[in-house]
């Protein structure tokens, strides 16, 4: 992940452990930039009428699929696993050597969880919610008369949690250490198991944000649940389709957009210039810089989502209705910035909490040409995902005269939201 100077820290993200990338600027822009425009005038001429049919969609699995993905036992066995995992995670933060370059520790936590819930949400659904510990622990103990958590909140909790999380991942000092560590997991078990002691089990969907995260990722999975609760293989637009329209959607996304965007920021010499010249000292500017980042991409979609209001007065929640069309940018995002980091620390992390002691780093998978070909390609295919999104959303909800019109201001939102992801990889 990105350092504050003058912390050493042994782990790097994808866009910060490559510099100078050989990528010409005008052939980015300009292949970012065609393929969004062709896809909207494709879009626009050719698709006039929603398509995607969310939660209905999808084709059942073989029932003894079905059966074996439901049983108890499949399920008590993956919480025991998540259960066993985390205390593996515990032991070695306690018990390992005190180096983070030496103890896997931070490796899980930064690489391993966080990083690699993206691939494994997205090829198997929301995995988090099956191996949650928190999960596990609180089935030992039930609430006897848990109360409803009221539709309000929704994800709010989670949202916030996440950009928690990115504060102690990104600008936190020393947040390798132990004691940072072992404090941040503190303040996580208060929370989350002081609500579960009101709310129960369904506490865990509104305020854990690994489960946010991952359920919120799952939404491009080509595996899911049907409104009859079966599981199934769907389209990954009719999963972003199904996304529910819960107060705390929009920050969540938008606090996954400008946190990512904040990271490959961080890396950028004038930036690190800024943290070591700044009166405030570096922890309180880059925790300015941070909030500036996840302010600007919501300010950004708040002012789009405006925009669409005043186009078409009887959108009840313009805010809400197009918030899914941000998820396939965010994972865009994450999938550029930390491709690299998983590829790299993931191997290595394993072996150390296999016994192998000052494990070398492999080599990236990637050379420098390739890892720029696969960032701006992740980038760029992410909003080329969210505009069909938000045509067929558009299509679904204006007025067929205008539909296309009503697309604009998202259009141009995702147009100033891919440039500044490229600008972020070749500044």
């Amino acid at each position: 992940m990105t350092a504050l100077p003058p912390r050493p820290l042994p782990l790097a993200h994808g866009v910060g452990a490559q510099h100078d990338l050989p990528l010409s600027p005008f052939y980015a822009y300009a292949g970012a930039f065609t393929a969004l425009l062709v896809s909207f005038l494709g879009l626009g001429l050719l698709w006039s009428s929603s398509r995607f049919r969310g939660d209905r969609a999808g084709r059942p699995l073989p029932a003894p699929v079905q059966r074996l993905a439901d049983a108890p036992a499949t399920r008590t066995a993956l919480r025991l696993l998540g259960a066993a995992l985390a205390l593996l995670f515990l032991a070695h933060l306690l018990l390992g050597p005190d180096d983070p370059d030496r103890n896997p520790a931070p490796g899980a936590l930064y690489v391993l969880l966080w990083v690699g819930l993206v691939p494994a949400s997205l090829l198997l659904g929301p995995v988090w919610r099956l191996l949650n510990p928190l999960r596990a622990l609180l089935s030992l103990r039930p609430p006897a008369r848990p109360r409803p958590v009221p539709a309000a909140v929704g994800i709010r909790p989670a949202a916030a949690g996440l950009l928690l999380f990115a504060w102690l991942e990104l600008v936190a000092p020393d947040n390798t250490s132990r004691p940072v560590l072992l404090a941040a997991l503190a303040v996580h078990l208060a929370v989350q198991l002081l609500g579960a002691a009101r709310h129960g089990a369904a506490w865990f969907a509104h305020a854990d944000p690994f489960e946010v995260y991952s359920s919120l990722l799952a939404r491009l999975s080509p595996l899911g649940r049907r409104a009859d609760g079966r599981l199934i293989l769907r389209s990954p637009f009719n999963g972003l389709d199904a996304t529910p329209e819960t107060p705390g959607l929009v920050a969540a996304v938008c606090v996954l957009l400008g946190t990512t965007a904040y990271d490959g920021l961080s890396d950028n010499p004038r930036w690190i210039t800024t943290l070591q010249t700044s009166s405030l000292g570096p922890t309180p500017t880059a925790t300015l810089g941070l909030l500036a980042a996840v302010a600007l991409a919501a300010g950004c979609y708040g002012l789009c989502a405006g925009t669409l209001r005043l186009l078409n007065r009887a959108l009840a929640t313009p805010l809400t209705s197009f918030a899914h069309s941000l998820l396939p940018i965010a994972l865009g995002y994450l999938v550029a910035h930390y491709f690299s980091l998983l590829a790299v620390e993931g191997p290595r992390t394993v072996m150390m909490a296999a016994g192998t002691d000052n494990a070398p780093s492999p080599a990236p998978p990637l050379g420098p040409a390739g890892l720029a070909v696969l960032q701006v390609a992740a980038i760029v295919t992410g909003h080329v995902l969210g505009v069909v999104a938000a045509h067929d959303r558009s299509v679904r909800l204006f007025p067929p005269a205008r539909a296309v019109a009503g697309q604009l201001p998202l259009f141009a939102l995702m147009i100033a939201y891919t440039l500044g992801g490229i600008g972020l990889l070749i500044a």
